[in-house]
């Protein structure tokens, strides 16, 4: 096999923590019908890439590639694409889950997963967006139909969820009430955060009222508490996808919803989050970038839940 068919990725044989992770060799991919081949520049890190690497994800047999985050170039088109052509510079996120593969040189995905880079950001930029606006787009946008002067409550505001979703509820006209550690709240209101919370010190339950909708990043009891700071008829919207049924339940008696949600590719989508990119209203913060062989000390990083903004591999 010569080295042009070939490609640098990383990859795990085994469950377990960062050390498990390692550069490897493999065949480069061949894109299918309706399908483009992108020569990786960035690939953002999310937690659900730990999680996948300790087996707690949707992925449970290695060997695998992790990554869904992607900024790149398009190397190839497959039968069918007419949206993109090689040269194009794009963006996007991989269908989550099983169409993970981006902590590599290159990766095939749907055409209509990716949106247009846009020109006024970096890959490193670009590749720090995909997963996680999309997750605050879907849950404030297309299920909660965020609208100006609404009260939205956003716990983790200062994490990788938290921070895009923060920046689309205020381009949307929302009133934003941010949870974070103290430390953080200067960051918050940098991105225009108008009430934070140090989780901390206040217990949110006492110190909100009257939300419209809560985004809940966190899970574990802050769904159920998050349910009683919301007004008759609000929206309790959870990225993390376990135990519905109680929490719907308990939602109806309190004259309340709630949702979970899952992020799913979405071409429209990420239309809609490149045009707040490149009109300057929507940014990653980013927390550290690495090069592709050090993707197992991002991991290290990442697993301390502390890092503010996005981590990020940048591939050469």
């Amino acid at each position: 096999m010569s080295r042009t068919n070939t490609m640098r990725a990383i990859s795990q044989d085994v469950l377990g923590g960062p050390e498990v992770l390692k550069e490897v060799e493999l065949e480069r991919p061949v894109p299918g019908p309706s399908e483009l081949l992108v020569r990786v520049h960035a690939a953002g890190l999310n937690p659900t890439d730990w999680k996948h690497r300790e087996g707690a994800g949707f992925i449970k047999v290695p060997p695998f590639v992790l990554g869904w985050d992607v900024s790149g170039v398009v190397e190839v088109i497959g039968i069918g694409v007419t949206l993109f052509k090689p040269g194009d510079e794009v963006f996007g996120m991989l269908p989550y889950p099983f169409g993970v593969g981006a902590h590599a040189e290159y990766v095939t995905g749907p055409a209509r997963a990716f949106a247009r880079k846009p020109a006024n950001v970096g890959h490193e930029q670009a590749g720090a967006v995909p997963l996680a606006a999309l997750t605050a787009w879907q849950a404030l946008v297309d299920t909660a139909d965020v609208q100006p002067g609404q009260r939205v409550l956003i716990h983790a505001a200062a994490g990788g969820v938290g921070h895009l979703a923060v920046q689309i509820a205020k381009a949307r006209g929302a009133y934003v009430i941010g949870t974070a550690s103290a430390a953080k709240h200067d960051f918050l209101r940098e991105l225009g955060v108008d009430e934070p919370i140090d989780y901390r010190e206040t217990d949110f339950t006492e110190a909100v009222s009257d939300v419209d909708v809560v985004l809940d990043t966190v899970g574990g009891d802050y769904r159920s508490r998050s349910l009683r700071v919301l007004r008759k008829g609000g929206l309790l919207v959870s990225i993390l996808p376990r135990g519905a049924k109680d929490l719907i339940e308990e939602a109806d008696k309190l004259g309340v919803r709630a949702i979970e949600l899952l992020v799913e590719a979405d071409h429209a989508g990420m239309n809609a989050i490149a045009e707040l990119v490149e009109s300057g209203r929507l940014r990653a913060t980013i927390a550290g970038t690495f090069p592709l062989a050090e993707a197992a000390k991002a991991h290290t990083l990442g697993d301390t839940g502390r890092t503010t903004g996005k981590l990020v591999l940048v591939v050469d």
